[in-house]
């Protein structure tokens, strides 16, 4: 083939937020009308596996043939690949998952868009660009993601699309998900303006019972209206997400926010709205969670201690110098003061994800930054120079951390009690 008849286009995400007007992340082509051999000639590098992908030798951006999938086998990995010369722009952007993805640039500048993307930019749809988009299951998660991205502006997911959606999941196509690629997902949209958007995308759909059940399970558990005006649990869990994303927490933390109070989905109903025990049930429920998952072990040790620890943090004022302790120690706070803070954050989401407080002070994450402050302050060094030793020596230092937080629980008693 003449080297001559090969085009280059700009698609997918960098054209679509173009048009919205944000910060264009990241640049991917298409090339139409080359070969792998035509690219490697022109000094580009193959990166792709499961199709033909090359990284340009200066940008380093992505450059993919223009290509069409056929689905063989159920999961997304059940396709047949077809990269060829002859395969059309309008071809490639066929198989793309939402129409607002499916347009491009060409070198001119000029927009190329079959699938009435713009128009759906402007309406603020979320839309399938054809019934391929059932053959992948990983677009269910894509889509919840882009709806925590642009929540802010208004998008929604178009309703067929949704029924689209909640047909596969009936189908069973969402259960050949693998678990590296829920997570990878999962993590970005944590880190999207509205990480509660894309747990209530997938429950919309009916994919959080398959995916996420500990999570599904929540939603229709009732809380202490007293202590909780929302009541149901799983909305007081997305408003806790959100406010994790106002307090700048890191995706870590709005992870331990998500599952923080999983153990209320096992309460019994006969207990109702109390949930006694719930932070221990959760714990494991969680551990059960990440190992599914094969979530990282920094959101599992988070997501574990917060669970276990939370409300102690939240009757932190009432607890007993002893009891401080015992929490500092059970949050390894000594030695990883970082993820104590982050404990505290989703405390404070926790306390302000809750219809009409969300603007509430939560002094008890101050408080136990004090309490955390005094006790760090004391030393084994100076108990070393005067000969303590082994159980002495730690009983000694347990004295002294205790005195330090009763000091400080009573000062801090004192300037809370009006004059």
């Amino acid at each position: 083939m003449n080297v001559s008849t090969m085009e280059i286009y700009l698609v997918g995400g960098a054209v679509r937020d173009d048009l919205l007007g944000v910060p264009v992340q990241e640049r991917d082509w298409v090339v139409v009308g080359a070969t792998p051999a035509e690219l490697l000639a022109r000094g580009f590098r193959s990166v792709g596996k499961d199709f033909p992908v090359f990284l340009h030798p200066n940008t380093h951006e992505e450059y993919a043939l223009a290509r069409t999938e056929r689905k063989t086998a159920p999961g997304y990995h059940g396709f047949s690949v077809h990269a060829a010369p002859d395969v059309t722009l309008e071809q490639d952007l066929l198989r793309r998952d939402l129409t607002i993805n499916a347009m491009a640039r060409d070198a001119q500048g000029r927009l190329i868009d079959p699938y009435r993307g713009t128009c759906d930019l402007e309406t603020r749809w979320l839309r399938h660009v054809s019934p391929a988009f059932a053959e992948d299951p990983v677009r269910i998660l894509r889509l919840a993601r882009f709806s925590a991205r642009y929540a802010p502006l208004g998008f929604r997911v178009a309703p067929e699309t949704l029924n689209l959606m909640r047909t596969m999941v009936a189908s069973g196509e969402v259960d050949s998900l693998v678990p590296e690629r829920v997570w990878a997902e999962t993590v970005r949209a944590l880190g999207e303006s509205h990480p509660e958007q894309f747990i209530a995308t997938l429950r919309e759909c009916g994919a959080l019972a398959r995916i996420f059940p500990e999570l599904d399970r929540l939603f229709g558990v009732p809380q202490p209206a007293a202590h909780h005006p929302e009541i149901d649990t799983g909305v007081h869990t997305l408003l806790a997400l959100a406010q994790a994303v106002r307090l700048n927490a890191d995706a870590v933390t709005r992870f331990a926010v998500l599952v923080h109070d999983l153990g209320k989905g096992t309460t019994q109903p006969d207990d109702w709205p109390r949930h006694h025990g719930h932070e221990q049930r959760g714990s494991d429920l969680i551990r059960t969670l990440c190992q599914r998952l094969r979530v990282p072990n920094m959101y599992r040790e988070l997501g574990v201690l917060t669970a276990r620890y939370h409300t102690h943090c939240h009757r932190a004022l009432e607890l007993r110098p002893k009891t401080l302790l015992n929490t500092l120690q059970g949050l390894d706070a000594f030695r990883k003061p970082q993820r104590f803070e982050q404990y505290l954050i989703v405390c404070e989401a926790d306390a302000r994800g809750r219809t009409g407080l969300e603007n509430r002070d939560y002094i008890q994450a101050e408080f136990m930054r004090q309490v955390y402050q005094a006790a760090a302050a004391v030393q084994a060094r100076p108990l070393l120079a005067q000969g303590l030793t082994g159980l002495a020596l730690a009983e000694a230092l347990q004295r002294e951390r205790l005195a330090a937080i009763t000091q400080v629980r009573q000062a801090f008693r004192d300037s809370e009690t009006p004059a």
